[in-house]
């Protein structure tokens, strides 16, 4: 029997390069050479590519899926899904599955150590010990986490998560979203009104239009002078050129950043800043997480083709297309 076709629209790492090929026919079209390349590929595996494979950051405009009129379902392999054209996939019926859950606990880890290394100014630290400054004077002092509110940006499964963990540094917890939650927390229906309340302001929203600029100069403007921000959502959550310029400007204490508007290139602005920690997009990077994101898109694929319902169904295509 032929194996099922499926084409990879961003890079394989090698554990999910491997059990792909060993149960599916695999077209690499991230890895075609060219325009030229991709579109000769594309014209011989349409009529029979039934899934593909995409990545958090992948883009797929409608355009594009309308080249594939035979696909049935997008694996993404990650939580975000915000480049899947939905409603392109509703209409045709195509399934469209992410990677959430299993990386939770390294993403809430994540968040809470950039809060600790900016406010706590910890990588600057140790410059400031590898410089040899301390054999000149004492480091500054830094800020306490202690008695001070967090603001979450998105109270989802990893946001209880970074809530949970937060509490355990003595820190209040308050909330932003579309709903108020039942949960201890304080809940807000405004952000520049939750940004004004708290000492450190964490994204962990989905992206996408929706989303997009959400913490814009009026959000940082209300955080002030003593606040921080932290984002470990997506970059486009952030004004990066406002976000910038706050920094900048001493309007607010300083951020910690995973994720950027343009990735991977990074506003030099940023760089060599006290106040100011970078990571590269690193939250679930790590050998466990990845092979358990990599595993449930290979099991969302296999149960598919046997006919059987997947395990992560994006919400907004659940009761629009078969499970």
């Amino acid at each position: 029997m032929s194996k099922p076709e499926v084409v990879a629209i961003a890079p394989l790492p090698a554990f999910l390069a491997k059990p792909l090929h060993e149960h599916f026919t695999v077209h690499d079209l991230y890895g075609a050479a060219d325009a030229d390349a991709r579109r000769d590929l594309i014209a011989r595996i349409a009529p029979t590519t039934r899934g593909m494979v995409a990545a958090g950051g992948s883009q797929l405009p409608p355009d594009r899926l309308a080249n594939f009129p035979h696909l049935e379902m997008i694996s993404v392999f990650g939580v975000g899904y915000d480049g899947m054209p939905l409603a392109a996939c509703r209409d045709a019926k195509i399934k469209v599955t992410n990677t959430p859950d299993v990386l939770n606990d390294e993403v809430a880890d994540t968040a809470v150590a950039l809060t600790l290394m900016t406010c706590r100014q910890f990588v600057a630290s140790h410059k400031f010990v590898e410089a040899g400054d301390w054999l000149k004077v004492q480091y500054p002092l830094t800020r306490s986490l202690w008695g001070k509110t967090a603001g979450i940006i998105g109270l989802g499964r990893i946001g209880k998560g970074i809530a949970e963990r937060l509490l355990a540094h003595k820190m209040k917890i308050a909330y932003f979203g579309r709903n108020r939650q039942d949960v201890p927390y304080a809940y807000y229906d405004n952000l520049v009104a939750l940004a004004r309340d708290a000492d450190v302001l964490i994204a962990i929203t989905p992206g996408g239009a929706a989303t997009r600029h959400l913490v814009n100069a009026d959000v940082l403007a209300a955080l002030g002078p003593t606040g921080y921000f932290v984002n470990v959502a997506r970059g486009s959550v952030a004004d990066e050129d406002a976000l910038v310029a706050a920094i900048n400007n001493g309007t607010i204490a300083g951020a910690g950043l995973d994720v950027f508007a343009a990735e991977p290139n990074v506003p030099a602005a940023l760089f060599n800043r006290p106040n100011v920690v970078l990571l590269p997009h690193v939250a679930s990077a790590t050998h466990e997480t990845r092979q358990a994101m990599g595993d449930l898109v290979v099991e969302n694929l296999r149960l598919h083709f046997a006919g059987k319902p997947v395990r992560t169904l994006v919400p907004e295509l659940v009761g629009a297309v078969a499970p």
